[in-house]
């Protein structure tokens, strides 16, 4: 059964850098799509990154571009969300997601952005920053 598993998380102060990972089990492929979504209160739902595994070939939102970065293991089954000089607007919970099997309706390898495009979520792992 295909699970995704976050690790990471925690508290830092503005301009301070966590990193997240996320790992997925339970299935064997090798390329397929990752996001990373975030959720604060009083805000929608927010696609920050999203990654195709092996390929390497990722995206991020405006918000976080040029703060954050994604690092894969060897195995692709796990990746990182590398944040730096975080902000107060970055404060929510995180959660990771991968759509397994890949690339549903037979599309072309690329990743979607939206939320319902993946099928198998992590638990959620809280980001808080203080000013």
């Amino acid at each position: 059964q295909v699970q995704v598993v976050e690790s990471g998380g925690g508290s830092v102060q503005t301009g301070g850098s966590l990193r997240l990972s996320c790992t997925t089990v339970g299935h064997t492929y090798r390329e397929y799509c990752m996001g990373w979504f975030r959720l604060a209160p009083g805000k929608e739902r927010e696609g920050v990154a999203q990654v195709l595994t092996g390929a390497g070939y990722t995206y991020f939102s405006d918000s976080v571009r040029g703060r954050f970065a994604i690092f894969q293991d060897n195995t692709q089954k796990t990746m990182y969300l590398q944040m730096n000089n975080l902000k107060p607007e970055d404060a929510g919970v995180y959660y990771c997601a991968a759509e397994i099997p890949p690339f549903a309706g037979g599309r072309s390898p690329h990743c979607l952005r939206t939320a319902r495009s993946y099928n198998y979520w992590g638990q959620g792992t809280q980001v808080t920053v203080s000013s």
